[in-house]
């Protein structure tokens, strides 16, 4: 068994869910914050079979959309930025982490 733990953009998050949710995958949602840019993130935890495993990534591919986002440049570099700079970052995608689970049970 594998647990995911899949980090998306407050932007993608329905779609990801209805991703999920049309292919029978069950997925426990916390609302998290990036510490970069300090913006809202959904954090999915899944737990599946290990050949489930590339059906979650697949669906994670096809709702996560890059984006490119201007912000202060003193939220990217901090204090030492000119705080009337702007610069241009990528957004979005999802970051995926897949892990070994000893034990799962739904009690």
């Amino acid at each position: 068994m594998k647990l995911i733990y899949a980090i998306v953009n407050n932007d993608d998050t329905y779609a990801v869910s209805k991703g999920l949710s049309a292919e029978g995958i069950r997925a426990t949602k916390l609302a998290t914050t990036g510490g970069f840019l300090m913006k809202g993130n959904t954090t999915y935890l899944i737990c599946c079979e290990d050949s489930g495993v590339d059906k979650v990534i697949e669906i994670c591919k096809q709702y996560c959309k890059k984006r490119k986002q201007t912000v202060s440049a003193s939220s990217v570099m901090g204090w030492a930025a000119d705080p009337a700079s702007t610069m241009e970052v990528t957004i979005g995608g999802a970051t995926i982490f897949v892990t070994d689970i000893e034990r799962f049970e739904q009690v």
